[in-house]
């Protein structure tokens, strides 16, 4: 094994090669001299944590068991027992590891792969052994028959996608792509290496198949044959500890680099980068960025359109009456406002709230009912469309026959470890299973656990709006002078409603972000508990879970002040009160409307959100990293080598793509269920999205240890989740056009109580009249609390939000008739937008084809050309033509001399 060594560096980094040593690309079969060392130790690893040999071993117990025997008689029983004990009880477990470890070796040997063992000697902490598998060509061609893998036979004849041209803008040009040629596809036969297009063997099975079929291999080679079971797989040895970790090296000279470099071309330029994430992380990482991908270029046009509305409002101030009538002094000046809280709040002049109706104007107009219809219908298209990107994907990396059968059998090495019972299966013969007893009791605690958590975000969010009610009142009493005028450029649109809002906002995302920690754990962990089946089982329970608790989350708080605030306040004289007996009085919308504040949680929550993901996804990584090797980059080149390296990464684990899909799918809702609120928020989206993938791939490559490569032909359960936010959200925009915006009450006025179909007047309409003698004691402000403009003497009466008789009328403080014509207007508005917005989408649904019309020609085609190429084949292959003509031959002649 010795030899000459000697330094090479590629793409920044520098290795150690030693001449006489093999060490194989996965998929090659050249010595170590003819590739740099990154090109060919793009293989699984296993890391071995064994501080001391089998002869140190040995040795140890021979010298230490004639020392024990000697000391016994003077040693206490209660120090002797204990200490024999551990000692007996940990070294067969060293040797039995041992054991393992050597027959499953020899078993990865038998079945072709060739192993190298990397000295501890040679590692970083001279502690830890490395073995280093490579799978030559024979071994990768058999397995490919074996798995049916799809290889190309014949190039692309069909003309590409019609509709390309939609999102050509957003694709980088073919000089800088290279895009590879579009191939007709056949399941690989080991008999028949002629029938496809194999130029080079080296590469003509990617990266990501060649991991998998390594893969394969690993988690089926036995290491323990008894009479009852054959105990095989790389999972097994994991969990009982026998190997440390178990990894792909990444392969930073070829495929890595171009993942990462593609994505600073241009603003959408991952949606190129497809094909390269595929065939270097495989199908299932592949997948999600295709999904973010076509997620981030739909949100372009949503961007768009939700841009024009909001410049819409912005442009449209002039024509924005009921605004100018609050701040006029003629109007505003002179309507005297009921105090908005007990005691601590006085009264005060609607145009003290000028600022805030103009703000609300911005996002509360006509622009935000056709932006809520056009997000409705923009939803739909981007769930059918992406179902034919999907379709087409499919297609393309030959996932069109893909089934997950094969993931479903694969049993979780947890399952087979606590499930100790075992029952026959039609199909697997005999397996463990967990007693009925025992899944119910586990269900039943685990359901348990979800309802305690969702009923403590419960509990904080009630927790929020009492802290709003209580501050409400400190606010309004600092601020009834106006002390932050004072305050530079911002101090005149502070308000204690902007002041109380913009606080208990912060506070929520504070109390989210906690939960959101500490549920993660508990979430996992009561998934454990329930001990899935399958790999795929486990995942879809707990993206349920997950997805429920971050629903709750995040969209509580949004829900609350788009559909309670400002609701249940009842009128002055008749307050109600939170839960009836407290002295925390419900809150009052602004007389611009409870949207205004909305925008603002939707802002500071969503916003929020993505800042700080963006930031512990870039920023947490990276710092474990250094940390964790910051004493191996003090150490020569020769002590660090690449696959040390690779160790000290981050493990990318099976729940890694989890929460990549968890995030968007939380920023998909905040975008469609409130986007009437804030048509800015696509926008937001957008611009997240960018940095977004960026931060993915740089993650992935770098900051991750490379995942095993494995397939997935859709995002999975998380279609269906999209499906119901996207059905939710139609219900939601328009309950909050309907009740959170102002704009049905006005659409009535103008239509159906002005003089001459404007909007003068209705401010003034909109407000009651309240007789300030009928305030009782406990409603009544405090001396002092009131303004020094207001007397008593000569001010009789304030008005409020809402739309009732005055005082003296025969139906005193009852609801006027204007009150039911509007309400009915909105529930009218309600039916009308979802039954059109429901059509739309059923509509755009059932003309748009799941799949589109040229990949069902291209597989048509490929199922043609592979029947029509085996033929042709068979019968016209040069080997069996020669075969053929031999026979024939050899018949005369028998013939002959007969």
């Amino acid at each position: 094994m010795g030899g000459s060594s000697g330094r090479r560096a590629t793409n920044g980094w520098v290795f150690w090669e030693e001449g006489n040593q093999w060490v194989y690309l996965l998929g090659g079969g050249q010595p170590m001299g003819a590739l740099p060392i990154s090109d060919q130790v793009a293989t699984t690893l296993s890391k071995v944590k064994t501080e001391l040999s089998a002869p140190l071993l040995s040795s140890f117990f021979s010298l230490l068991s004639p020392l024990l025997f000697l000391l016994a008689p003077l040693l206490s029983p209660l120090l002797y027992a204990p200490l024999s004990s551990l000692l007996f009880s940990f070294l067969p477990s060293i040797l039995c590891q041992q054991e393992r470890r050597r027959e499953y070796e020899a078993n990865l040997q038998k079945a072709g792969l060739e192993l190298e063992t990397e000295d501890k000697s040679e590692s970083d902490d001279r502690k830890t052994y490395f073995v280093k598998i490579h799978a030559p060509w024979e071994v990768l061609a058999t397995y490919a028959d074996v798995l049916k893998i799809k290889v190309p036979f014949k190039e692309n004849d069909i003309p590409d996608i019609p509709m390309d041209w939609l999102f050509t803008p957003f694709r980088l040009p073919d000089h800088i792509m290279n895009p590879e040629p579009d191939y007709f596809t056949s399941p690989f036969n080991k008999g028949k290496i002629d029938f496809f297009l194999i130029d080079d063997k080296e590469t003509f099975f990617p990266p990501s198949v060649r991991n998998r079929i390594v893969y394969y291999i690993l988690a089926r080679c036995p290491y323990h044959k008894t009479d009852r079971e054959d105990k095989k797989g790389i999972k097994r040895l994991l969990n009982n500890g026998t190997y440390g970790s178990a990894f792909p090296l990444h392969d930073v000279r070829s495929y890595c680099p171009t993942v990462t470099r593609y994505y600073g071309e241009k603003m959408f330029d991952w949606l190129c980068c497809i094909s390269h994430n595929r065939k270097y992380y495989g199908e299932k990482i592949g997948i999600y960025f295709a999904w973010l991908g076509f997620y981030t270029e739909m949100l372009f046009f949503a961007a768009v359109v939700g841009l024009i509305c909001f410049l819409y409002g912005l442009f449209t101030f002039d024509d924005n009456v009921w605004s100018k009538e609050i701040c006029s002094e003629e109007i505003g000046g002179n309507i005297i406002m009921c105090p908005l809280c007990d005691k601590k709040c006085g009264y005060w002049k609607l145009n003290s709230t000028c600022n805030s109706s103009w703000q609300s104007h911005m996002f509360d107009n006509v622009g935000t009912v056709f932006f809520a219809i056009f997000m409705g219908i923009w939803v739909t298209l981007f769930l059918e469309f992406w179902k034919r990107r999907q379709a087409r994907l499919e297609y393309e990396w030959d996932l069109v026959d893909f089934e997950e059968e094969q993931q479903q059998l694969q049993l979780r090495p947890e399952y087979e470890t606590k499930c100790t019972s075992r029952r026959l299966n039609r199909v697997t013969q005999m397996e463990p299973y967990l007693p009925v007893t025992s899944q119910c009791a586990r269900t039943f605690l685990s359901g348990a656990t979800v309802i305690f958590w969702i009923s403590l975000i419960i509990a904080c969010i009630i927790g929020v709006i009492a802290y709003r009610l209580a501050v409400y009142a400190a606010f309004a009493s600092i601020m009834k002078d106006s002390p932050t005028n004072n305050i530079h450029m911002v101090g005149s649109l502070i308000t204690p409603q902007l002041a109380t809002s913009v606080t208990a906002s912060c506070i929520n995302f504070v109390i989210i972000m906690i939960l959101n920690l500490m549920y993660e754990r508990v979430a996992i962990w009561i998934t454990d508990m329930e001990i899935p089946k399958t790999h795929l089982e486990y995942e879809n329970k707990l993206t349920v879970k997950m997805f429920l608790f971050q629903f709750v989350n995040y969209y509580s708080s949004c829900f609350y002040v788009a559909f309670f605030k400002g609701k249940f306040v009842g009128h002055p004289g008749d307050y109600i009160y939170m839960f009836g007996w407290s002295k925390l009085r419900n809150e009052e919308c602004d007389p611009g409307g409870c949207l205004i504040e909305l925008t603002t949680q939707l802002v500071i929550v969503m916003s929020g959100k993505q800042v700080w993901g963006n930031v512990q996804e870039a920023l947490v990584p990276w710092v474990m990293n250094r940390w964790g090797s910051r004493k191996a980059r003090s150490h020569p080149e020769s002590r660090y080598s690449r696959w040390e390296q690779d160790h000290d990464l981050q493990n990318f684990g099976h729940l890694g793509l989890f929460y990549e899909y968890l995030e968007m799918v939380i920023q998909f809702g905040f975008i469609t269920l409130f986007v009437a609120s804030f048509p800015l928020a696509p926008l937001l989206a957008l611009l997240n999205n960018i940095i977004e993938v960026r931060v993915d791939a740089w993650k992935f490559t770098t900051q991750f240890r490379r995942p095993v490569a494995s397939k997935a032909h859709s995002i999975g359960a998380w279609q269906e989740i999209l499906n119901g936010v996207a059905v939710l959200s139609v219900v939601t925009n328009a309950f909050i056009v309907a009740f959170t915006s102002d704009m049905i009450p006005r659409l009535v006025y103008m239509y159906a109580y002005s003089n001459d179909l404007s909007m003068k007047g209705y401010i003034n309409n909109s407000l009651s009249v309240f007789n300030i003698s009928g305030f009782s004691k406990d409603n009544r402000p405090e001396d002092g609390e009131s303004p020094e403009w207001f007397n008593s003497s000569v001010i009789t009466t304030c008005r409020y939000r809402d739309y009732r008789y005055p005082s003296g009328h025969e139906k005193e403080y009852s609801h006027t008739m204007q009150f039911w014509h509007i309400l009915a207007a909105k529930l009218a508005f309600i039916i009308i937008m979802e039954h059109v917005a429901f059509m739309v989408k059923f509509f755009v649904a059932w003309m748009i084809p799941d799949v589109p019309s040229e990949v069902k020609a291209r597989i048509k085609r490929e199922r043609y050309l592979i029947q029509e190429y085996l033929h042709n084949y068979e019968v016209f292959s040069p080997q069996k033509t020669f075969n053929m003509h031999t026979i024939t031959h050899l018949f005369i002649c028998l013939y002959l001399a007969r």
